[in-house]
């Protein structure tokens, strides 16, 4: 299988319909889920309580919404969080109270809706509105910081064409996972928005690593197209990609089945980030490169003019 990667020869550029195609639906259904359905936002953007109770037997959630109701939380959301026993119920902030006296509250109101033992607290989280608005602030504000960093580093590394081909790569994979998340209605928390600049950094190294190899083939092999070199470049560095991703693959699924609820947002948005920004570093960024019209002049060093005279005894 390795020797079957390390000898591939496939045509990456040839296959210019079938990125659009992939690329064009995902966005599309990605786009118009954020702006239909928009992103379930966590409390630490919202702000408000998020309680976790656990129940001897698997709890009747519509009667714990009814209970929450009749005692002035009818804006309460509750679902189950990983086992069936575990409830977890989200509440927005309320005036006058503290966070003891809510969550005292709601574990009274439950007592009845169980129908053997009693209701455990198992935890109690409060964030103000003010903090979560800041939080949601600061947390785009990180997201565009990263961007332009990149957009910098790689204008002064490489040619302005790979600058624009790895920023809409980025942008391409991180609109795709958030995607996902508003599509499926995943809660959307600070640990999320962490993965997200992680799958930028993850995404960006993988497209430097194709990028890098571009450019060396575009001054060593004096015969061949702009997209001979790329389909070169791509399959010579084909063999680190797959086991990178696959590697670090492995490790995300683990964290994703044994990791629990408290994560699950967090290694499903690396998932997809890993799977989507592998993806992208073989067929966008590169597709885009092309079609920007990459040449081998534009990777020549430039000669000052005069320089053969400076180099005169």
């Amino acid at each position: 299988m390795r020797n079957l990667i390390r000898d591939s020869k496939f045509d990456f550029m040839g296959r210019t319909r079938f990125a659009l195609i992939v690329s064009g639906t995902l966005l599309f259904v990605s786009l118009v889920a954020i702006v239909l359905r928009g992103l379930n936002f966590g409390i630490d953007f919202t702000g408000g309580y998020t309680i976790e109770v656990g129940y001897d037997r698997a709890p009747d959630l519509a009667v714990i919404r009814e209970a929450l109701a009749a005692e002035e939380f009818a804006d309460a959301q509750v679902q189950t969080f990983g086992a069936s026993t575990e409830v977890l119920i989200r509440l927005a902030p309320r005036e006058g109270l503290e966070g003891a006296q809510v969550s005292d509250e709601v574990l009274r109101t439950l007592q009845p809706t169980a129908q053997s033992g009693a209701v455990e607290m198992r935890r109690v989280e409060f964030v103000g509105p003010q903090v979560g608005e800041e939080l949601r602030e600061k947390g785009g504000i990180a997201l565009l910081t990263a961007l332009f960093g990149i957009v910098v580093y790689i204008w002064f590394r490489f040619e302005k064409k790979f600058s624009v081909g790895s920023v809409l790569a980025l942008v391409h994979d991180v609109t795709i996972t958030v995607g996902l998340f508003a599509l499926l209605q995943i809660e959307f928390d600070l640990t999320v928005l962490a993965a997200l600049l992680a799958v930028i950094g993850y995404s960006l190294n993988d497209t430097i690593v194709v990028f890098d190899r571009i450019r060396e083939n575009f001054l060593t092999m004096r015969s061949g197209t702009p997209a001979d070199v790329m389909n070169a470049s791509v399959n010579q560095t084909l063999t680190r990609t797959v086991v990178t991703s696959g590697t670090t693959l492995l490790v995300l699924i683990s964290l994703f089945l044994f990791g629990g609820e408290i994560i699950k947002g967090f290694s499903t948005a690396l998932l997809v980030g890993v799977v989507i920004g592998t993806y992208s570093s073989i067929f966008v960024a590169s597709l885009i490169v092309l079609r920007l019209g990459i040449t081998r002049e534009d990777l020549m060093p430039v000669e000052k003019e005069g320089a053969d005279l400076d180099a005169t005894p």
